[in-house]
């Protein structure tokens, strides 16, 4: 067999899987070490691979990192009286932030990879199967023995409004600053991190950490951070340097957490996202619910902050239209939009698409979905909902 069929055939093996040793290489191939280092390097002179882990120019994953969890979902059917057993229609479904951000982004025809914890009990072993099943990359995940995968409890009033949540979370402790080393190939791979807040202190501190070194070097192949907040009292998981992050999304609840104080008009939400950006964030994302949202036009600390109004919707279940919201506004990022509008205008979208949903991810995503953006969200704020400046 001649050098050019054992070089196609070694790149349709790193096409297969990006993260294959040159020793697997070797071995699948029967050639030696420095055979196999050879051909690499021709395939990286021709430009069919981009050098570090064998990264293909067109399969750069998003690379999101935070819990995949089982989801139990119980919704009155009548209003809640507290202190006495109530009626409940439930359902169990796939959930966690970081997972459900990556089955979005999957919908929306991305390549996306997750890494998150499972335990070794039968919740595990389904949201494994199903997260491949969807097209995400579970490979670099770490497996707990003797473990239970994560929940999350929410109870809904009967018109599909969260009243209370309760999760289980701990086994996300054990992904670490040395386990985000270890898979460091990894993440050296993906065109954009997207990370959720059910990551410890360490852990988010130490990709902060990465991103502000790869933007010191000024790599062109650095994957922008992006963090997105998923509860208030897990900010505490946020630190107070936020330098190297591209973008923090978050609720407007959260928002108060992490500047301390109550923000009850435009004017002072507007006022801690510029706090929030002098604290080293380039860009900010604040949700409010049914009053739309608030985002920075631009990546300095004196760009202007705008608003767009939430689409009206008939909510049938409020559960992931953050994670929706969230991951449209990472597709634009993928696709090199620096327009943080159209971002969140198709954000909108999607989470207005998953709130007429009673699933968590609608299974009307699709690409085709953020290309057929109207004006609706371009309306002002309603009077009413949110005191003015």
């Amino acid at each position: 067999m001649t050098d050019t069929n054992k070089k196609d055939q070694l790149y349709a093996l790193i096409r297969n899987n990006p993260f294959i040793s040159q020793q697997e290489l070797a071995n699948e191939l029967g050639l030696s070490r420095s055979a196999v280092a050879g051909h690499i390097a021709g395939l990286i002179r021709e430009r069919r691979l981009l050098g570090r882990a064998y990264v293909l120019p067109d399969s750069r994953p998003v690379l999101c990192i935070g819990a995949a969890n089982l989801d139990r979902k119980m919704r009155t059917l009548a209003t809640l009286q507290m202190g006495t057993s109530n009626p409940v229609r439930s359902e169990e479904v796939f959930g966690g932030v970081g997972r459900n951000i990556a089955e979005n982004l999957a919908r929306l025809s991305l390549p996306v990879a997750l890494l998150t914890a499972l335990g070794d009990d039968a919740a595990g072993h389904a949201l494994q199967t199903h997260a491949e099943d969807a097209g995400i990359d579970m490979r670099g995940s770490l497996h707990l023995s003797n473990t239970s995968s994560g929940t999350y409890t929410a109870v809904l009033d009967e018109h599909g409004e969260m009243l209370l949540a309760m999760a289980n979370m701990q086994l996300y402790e054990q992904l670490t600053p040395a386990f985000l080393h270890s898979r460091q190939p990894q993440r050296a791979a993906a065109a954009l991190t997207v990370c959720d807040l059910n990551l410890g202190h360490d852990s988010v501190q130490a990709l902060l950490a990465d991103a502000r070194q790869d933007a010191g070097q000024g790599s062109s192949q650095a994957a922008p951070l992006v963090i997105i907040a998923v509860s208030q009292p897990k900010m505490a998981h946020l630190p107070l340097d936020l330098t190297g992050l591209r973008l923090l999304i978050l609720n407007r609840g959260e928002l108060e957490t992490r500047v301390a104080r109550a923000l009850p008009t435009a004017f002072e939400v507007r006022a801690a996202c510029r706090e929030v950006q002098r604290q080293g964030a380039r860009q900010v994302i604040v949700t409010c619910g049914g009053e739309g949202v608030y985002f920075t036009d631009g990546d300095t600390p004196d760009a202007p902050i705008e608003h767009l109004a939430a689409r009206e919707v008939d909510a049938v279940d409020v559960t992931g239209a953050g994670d929706a919201f969230s991951a449209a506004v990472c597709w634009s990022l993928y696709h090199d939009s620096s327009d943080l509008k159209l971002a969140c205008r198709r954000g909108l979208k999607l989470a207005a698409m998953t709130l007429e949903s009673a699933a968590t991810v609608s299974p009307l995503i699709s690409a085709a979905a953020l290309d057929d953006i109207d004006d609706a969200d371009l309306a002002p704020p309603p009077p009413t909902l949110f005191q003015q400046d």
